[in-house]
């Protein structure tokens, strides 16, 4: 099958695999005209038997189970048919209409039901067999599947991704229109796979200023979790201010330093950066690195307090006996590290591969049992 966008409108026959959590979903689609089910798989926010969808996506083949259509974008369409509305009601989508339900329905109101339900819902209890009572339920049930159905519109229609789309609903839920159009950047922090590159193209398609202060705020923040990614809990001040002004900047716009300077400090005093004075100047973390730092430097220096003093000749004796039962043979190198584990309530071992790590590591780990059972030949 060729590797390009393609486009299929059908209606949804079964589901064989759906994830109310992420939306990933395996659907078998009717296509007209069409003898065999065609597999589609993708991200929906809802989605059940006998809905009709328009779908756009690429063909994708699978080792196992052959041909599937990759869903990238979609749209829910009307069914056009008697058949197919009655279907489409009784799928289960709607709270409160099933099969019964459904064909009652559409025999009172043909092809006129979805326009009628749409416009004028409460005109179901014209239909025998369903009370005020089950009315209202249908009515709650239908106002938030058009809610989901607005939302993913909304989204779709500003550039965002089926599969982030989803994401943002189950999120944000009802709220993900309000959200995503006052300060989109927010999803970099909210929601996992969107970082600050592609909150910052949704805002752009929205009209999100690039002057905006949510987007020199979700650069800061993205500044510092890249040298995070680096291995850093920190930046001085000026390097990040300095990181900031040069991601911000568009071949049309250059962020004012000052301006970045301040909202750096506006962060620090509402405690969502937190900054730190060292050897004559301010570093800048995340409260998380942080905390993680401090909780770190607190355990590192609480097991510092903890003094061993074993007797060297028992220690060496218990690594000679060790590395003989098992024929190991240890180079100096890893023989000084075994000796400084006995004595050291830290020990850092480092070193590139194939230099014995794993056997230096599973000898200290050893030792550091036989230390600590009074019945180990170590203590006798």
């Amino acid at each position: 099958m060729p590797d390009n966008i393609d486009y299929l409108q059908g209606i949804i026959e079964r589901l064989t695999f759906h994830s109310e959590e992420t939306g990933y979903t395996v659907a078998r689609l009717k296509v007209p005209k069409a003898q065999d089910l065609i597999t589609v798989v993708g991200n929906f926010a809802n989605i059940q038997a006998g809905q009709t969808l328009a779908l756009e996506g690429t063909w994708r083949s699978h080792p196992k189970f052959g041909d599937q259509f990759q869903v990238t974008q979609y749209r829910e369409t009307k069914p056009a048919t008697i058949t197919g509305i009655e279907k489409y009601l009784g799928s289960g989508l709607i709270k409160g209409v099933g099969p019964v339900t459904a064909k009652r329905i559409v025999t009172h109101f043909g092809l006129d039901t979805l326009d009628i339900i749409e416009n004028e819902i409460d005109r179901l209890i014209e239909v025998p067999g369903i009370a005020k009572k089950r009315v209202k339920t249908i009515k709650t049930a239908w106002e938030t599947q058009k809610a989901i159905k607005e939302v993913m519109v909304f989204l779709q229609g500003h550039g965002v991704s089926t599969t982030y789309a989803v994401k943002i609903f189950k999120h944000y839920g009802n709220d993900s229109i309000q959200t995503v159009s006052e300060n989109p950047y927010q999803l970099a922090t909210d929601i996992y796979g969107i970082g600050f590159f592609t909150a910052d193209q949704i805002a752009r398609n929205i009209g999100i200023e690039v002057s905006s202060e949510f987007r020199s705020i979700a650069g800061i923040f993205h500044c510092l979790g890249e040298a995070a990614e680096d291995g850093h809990c920190y930046l001085p001040r000026p390097e990040l201010e300095e990181q900031a002004i040069k991601l911000l900047a568009l071949e049309d716009y250059q962020p004012d330093p000052e301006t970045i300077s301040k909202i750096v400090l506006q962060l620090s005093v509402n405690d969502r950066l937190v900054m730190q004075g060292l050897e004559g100047e301010f570093i800048c973390y995340k409260p998380t690195y942080f905390h993680t730092e401090q909780n770190l430097a607190e355990r590192v220096y609480q097991l510092l307090q903890c003094k061993h003093n074993p007797d060297p000749e028992r220690v060496n004796a218990w690594i000679d006996r060790y590395t003989t039962q098992r024929n190991i043979q240890l180079s100096p190198k890893q023989r000084e590290a075994v000796e400084m584990a006995a004595n050291s309530s830290v020990l850092i071992l480092t070193g590139g591969p194939g230099t014995g790590k794993t056997t230096t590591t599973r000898t200290i780990v050893a030792l550091w049992k036989a230390m600590g059972n009074s019945n180990s030949k170590f203590k006798k």
